[in-house]
């Protein structure tokens, strides 16, 4: 109900700011086109008025002021510059046309007009200088002008209210694609995330909008999945060395004298460094997701490799440490120790008797390789290598072969280092695992 008022609210701001800018624009427009139109009205009548003047004026100088007494029809007079009436048109007889230095609008008998005077030279019969005094009624111009700024105060009310209505009625079907989005939107939860929200046919943000959001619904889904899939996971492997400690604990209270101490303390000792194990591949992976950062240091790999090389050589297993060359990297010792430690033991686990590291540093780059004359992984399951909890041989023993954690880990390593992770064939046909990371400046 919260969400419905919000978006009522949206339409109606949005209505009511698009309707405030037309009705200040309608309003400043209409008041500017009508002073405007009254500009150019009055100034026509203006310069009629003065052209009629100018013509006066000629036939006083040259006729004299009879010239004016003949008019009908207009409202002329001839003064003297005293003020005194010398000459008068028909329908000037009896009004008071004073002269004006600028033309002016005086009302005479409750009707509007225009005075315009000029000037007479001395002569015509003025007596010395004098005035031709022009009047022209507007009544006409004035009332069109009335009309006009009429039209103008029921015609903008009215555009407004028109488009007050319009940018609701387009509001609220813009809205609309919105609204189902969040009805949608407010049934998904953690339990459906595979709900979609429905994209509207047209291309336009709204559109994007949603397919953002279901590309986003997309995202947490698989994430769901991963984290319900890692759960059950982690659950099994832990699960299984507990179950071989009560087992053996319960069998020891039954039978104490068919299982010894000893041997109980063993099975605890193994099964608890493989819980350890797990739980500390667990916490690595965790703080590998998390971001977390290491005191950075220059790292020689290459000494790290000959020290796995070593190490593997003590296991009885041909180890070809040939290739390995210089190579430094910068990040933490103990993380990349971890990288190669967890490389090689994968190797070893898979290996027929050959094991091949190299290292070398080119482009800025450094190249870390480790491969084995094992079985291989096929090309389809070789990115299904690097998940967590990951064991394509279902078969091997769980003594000889990890947690499904080690190249999950390597991965994590690689990535937080800004390098990748990447594996192939070798070239004995076992499975070659290649990491490729910045080198240090």
């Amino acid at each position: 109900m919260a969400a419905k008022r919000a978006w009522g609210s949206v339409r109606a701001r949005t209505t009511l700011g698009a309707t405030i800018v037309v009705a200040v624009a309608l309003a400043v427009g209409a008041v500017a086109f009508f002073f405007v139109l009254r500009g150019n009205v009055l100034a026509t009548a203006e310069r009629g008025a003065e052209t009629r003047a100018e013509q006066l004026v000629s036939a006083v100088e040259s006729d004299g002021v009879d010239a004016v007494s003949g008019l009908d029809d207009e409202l002329v007079q001839v003064v003297d510059g005293a003020g005194t009436v010398l000459a008068a048109a028909e329908d000037a007889q009896g009004l008071r046309l004073p002269p004006v230095d600028d033309p002016a609008v005086v009302m005479l008998d409750d009707d509007a007009v225009l005075l315009v005077s000029e000037s007479v030279e001395s002569g015509g019969g003025t007596g010395g200088a004098g005035h031709v005094v022009v009047g022209i009624p507007i009544d006409d111009e004035l009332e069109t002008l009335a009309t006009v700024a009429v039209m103008l105060a029921v015609a903008v009310p009215v555009v407004v209210a028109l488009v007050a209505a319009t940018t609701w009625i387009v509001t609220g079907r813009a809205l609309r694609p919105v609204t189902r989005i969040r009805r949608e939107v407010d049934g998904i939860t953690a339990e459906h995330l595979e709900r979609r929200v429905p994209v509207p046919e047209s291309s336009d943000e709204i559109a994007a909008l949603a397919r953002t959001m279901n590309a986003m619904l997309d995202r947490l889904d698989r994430s769901a999945r991963a984290q319900r899939a890692f759960v059950s996971d982690a659950s099994h492997e832990l699960r299984s060395p507990l179950a071989t400690i009560r087992q053996h604990a319960e069998l020891a209270q039954a039978h104490p004298g068919i299982t010894s101490v000893t041997e109980l303390a063993e099975v605890v000792h193994e099964e608890g460094l493989r819980l350890q194990g797990i739980v500390d591949a667990l916490l690595l992976l965790a703080r590998l997701s998390e971001g977390a950062e290491e005191a950075a240091e220059t790292v020689d790999v290459d000494d790290l490799a000959l020290a796995e090389a070593a190490r593997l050589r003590a296991q009885g297993l041909h180890v070809d440490a040939s290739g390995i060359g210089a190579a430094r990297v910068t990040g933490s010792g103990r993380l990349m120790a971890q990288l190669l430690r967890n490389l090689c033991d994968n190797a070893s686990r898979h290996a027929a008797g050959r094991i091949a590291i190299s290292t070398r540093q080119h482009g800025g780059r450094v190249v870390l390789t480790v491969e084995d004359d094992g079985s291989g992984i096929p090309a389809a399951e070789r990115e299904r290598v690097f998940e967590r909890f990951v064991r394509l041989d279902e078969a091997r023993a769980r003594d000889a072969g990890g947690s499904g954690l080690g190249l999950a880990i390597v991965q994590g390593i690689a990535t937080a280092h800004g390098g990748t992770a990447a594996v192939d064939e070798s070239r004995w046909g076992g499975a070659r695992f290649t990491m490729t990371l910045p080198a240090a400046s």
